[in-house]
Order: structure tokens, then sequence, then C-alpha cells
């Protein structure tokens, strides 16, 4: 246990981190020696050592920095980048003309390969080639000139930043992929634990009703048949699995929809996964919930009711029906003229929302149908979007016709 709190805790880049800070010492060691050989060279000596201390100093509070968790934001990675690149591009006036002439090392030499890296960590491959990039100019300036060489330490530097920068990302999602299973395996150990804690409890005290019940008739057994609704109900709750969003933003459909399973509600999905936008899924399981609403209300006091999810690839399909009175031919229109706005505003509403189509099959005494169809790939306007968010925020569902 105290290993999975450590797991969800950390930060998952650390590592890499504690790297960039071990390469940023030993690149100025580096650093340090090169000026040491070549300062007596230097047009301007004493400017040298200004540049050196001042990498000193960066040095020590950017390693400072990047072990701990305050300076491992973007601000950090953009000042680490701009106070490198001016370090950088002072050497044009510390190095001669013979030394540029001669590929004398630059005062910061391979030390201003570190601030690439460091964006890469925070901001991934766009973050780190970036920080290559304006690295790369800096060393440009410097060495007035665009040679061989220049080009070579511009490749180096980008490739550098992209390179971790890739490395970062894929251990985040890594790491996002391990915290969703952790979750979901200690949700599915908390309601193993429940599940087995109910069945010896309450659902056995739920079967007992249930069966006196029908022995008995009459009220106990109205009571009884209550109860056995109750059981089916509670044996779908603890059976279903908890509904997760994955790093991508997505979720799978079928747990919201199997936690409306009833003793008069029976829902039937696909064995493996239906992802959707987490979003859209919210949405469509407050819509299915409105219409199993509908046919508890309308449908009659006995009326049973099925939801079937279908992943049929392009598409998604969700169809919601009972064996009820069925709607009677034109008491939609009239109960929308009458300012009734339940189901077209309720249902239909939600799923132009959602950007997809429904339709509508019903007869009197011959029950009720809606089928919704979300296609995969079209994506919602973003006037669809807001209306979408204003009702996840705000639910308004109306009366029913």
């Amino acid at each position: 246990m105290r290993a999975e709190r450590s797991v969800l805790t950390r930060d998952p880049v650390t590592p890499m981190w504690v790297g960039t800070a071990g390469l940023r010492v030993l690149t100025y060691l580096f650093a340090l020696a090169a000026v040491i050989v070549h300062h007596d060279d230097y047009a301007r000596p004493t400017l040298g050592w200004i540049v050196l201390g001042a990498m000193t100093v960066w040095t020590v509070f950017a390693t400072a920095a990047n072990l701990a968790e305050w300076g491992r934001r973007p601000i950090g990675a953009i000042a680490d980048v701009l106070v490198t690149s001016v370090l950088v591009a002072s050497s044009a006036w510390i190095l001669t003309p013979a030394q540029h002439a001669a590929i004398t090392p630059l005062v910061t030499t391979v030390w201003a390969s570190v601030p690439p890296v460091a964006a890469g960590v925070v901001g991934g491959r766009v973050a780190g080639v970036a920080g290559g990039l304006v690295v790369a100019v800096a060393n440009g300036i410097a060495r007035q000139a665009i040679n061989t060489d220049v080009v070579r330490d511009a490749v180096l530097l980008i490739a550098a930043g992209l390179l971790i920068g890739m490395a970062s990302t894929a251990v985040r999602r890594s790491d996002e992929r391990l915290r969703l299973a952790l979750r979901a395996e200690a949700a599915t150990a908390e309601r193993e634990r429940l599940a087995r804690s109910i069945h010896d409890s309450v659902l056995q005290v739920l079967a007992r009703v249930r069966r006196r019940g029908s022995e008995v008739g009459g009220e106990a057994g109205e009571i009884g048949r209550l109860a056995g609704e109750q059981e089916v109900a509670l044996r779908s709750l603890v059976s279903t699995t908890a509904p997760e969003s994955n790093a991508d933003g997505t979720s799978d459909v079928r747990p919201h929809l199997q936690m409306l399973a009833s003793g008069r509600v029976q829902v039937s999905a696909p064995a493996t996964p239906v992802m959707l936008p987490a979003p859209v899924v919210v949405e469509l399981a407050w819509l299915v919930r409105e219409a199993l609403e509908n046919v508890h209300k309308h449908a009659g006091p006995s009326a049973r009711a099925w939801v079937l999810l279908e992943d049929v690839g392009d598409e998604v399909v969700v169809s919601v029906r009972d064996d009820g009175v069925g709607i009677a031919p034109g008491r939609l229109d009239a109960a929308a003229q009458q300012g009734r706005m339940g189901v077209a505003r309720s249902i239909r509403g939600r799923v132009d929302d959602l950007g997809g189509t429904i339709t509508l099959e019903t007869a009197p005494d011959a029950g009720t149908e809606w089928e919704v169809r979300l296609p995969r790939a079209a994506e919602p306007v973003p006037t669809r979007w807001r209306a979408l968010m204003n009702r996840l925020t705000r639910r308004d569902g109306g009366a029913r016709a």
C-alpha cells in the first residue's frame, strides 16, 4: 500500500531531472577546464572570468531548482534557455579572431547543451526542439559565422532536446497508465470487499424477503417483488467496474450504462471497451437515464426496459427499448405545442449537442424504442461543445412529455 501511494505521488520524470542536474555539473567542470586552458589568449580575459562566474552561480541555482519540485516548471526552463543563450553569445566579445578561426571552444562550451535537455524534460519534444534552436542561434551569433561546426552543433542541440522531450512524454504517459491501473485495482479490491460484505448481509436479507414474499402473496408478495428488484440492482452495482478516464481524455461507455441496470432494466454491452471522449460519455449516460425515467413514469407499472450498446466501428449505437404502452401518434407534437418540451429538449437536444442522430419507433401498446447513433470521427461544432459543457455543469432536464 505504501509503494502504491509512492507511485501515485512521485514525479515520474524525477530520474531525468537527476540526470540533468548531473549533466549540468559535469559540463560545467569541462567548461571550467577550458577557460583555465585558454584564458590567457582571450581578447578580454576579465570578461571571460565574469561569464564563468555567472555560469557558476547559474549552475548552482539551476541544479538546486531541478532537484526540487519548485524548479521543474516551464518558466524555469525558459529562464534557463535565455540565461544560457546570453552567456553563449557573450563569447563573441571574449574570443579573438584567431580563436574564432581556430574553432577554439566558447567560454560556455558543452555547458550550453543542458538547457535544451531541461526544456525537453519539462515540455516534451516541442519545448526541447525550441530550446535547442534558441541556443543554436546564440551559438551562431557567438561564432559570427555559419559553417559546418555551427550547423553540427545546432543539429546536436536540437536532436538532444527532441530525444529527451520524446522520452519524457513517453515516461509521463506510461506513468499515467500505471496510475489508472493502480486506481482501478484499488477500486476493484474495495468493490470486491464491499461485495463480500453485502453478500453476507444485505443481499441475503433481500433474497429471503423475496422468497418469503412470493410464498405469502398479497401485499407481502409485492414487497417481495420490490426486494427482488433491489437485489438485482445491488448485485449489478457491486459487480460493475468503476468508470475511469484514460490519459487521452476518453472513457469506456460500458460501466456508465451497466450501472443503470435494475430489476426492470437490462443492459447489454460488448465484451471489449467502447471508448468515447469523457464528456460525451457522461452526457450519453444522462441521456439514457432520462429515457429510462420516461419509461418509469409513462410506460406502465409493469413495463420492462432494455439498453443495448453496440460498437459498429465508425459509430456507437445505443438503443433504449421498453414493452410499455407506447406513445400515441401526435402526442409529442401536442406536448411541444403545449410548451412541454421534455423529450425534445432533454433527449433530442442532447443528441444534437453531441453531433449524433436519434430515431424513435413507437405505437400504442407496442412499446417505445429510442436509437442514438454517435459518429466517432465527427467533431461537434464549438457551439455544441459549449452547450454540452453547460449541460454538464447545469442540469436542466425539464418536464417529460
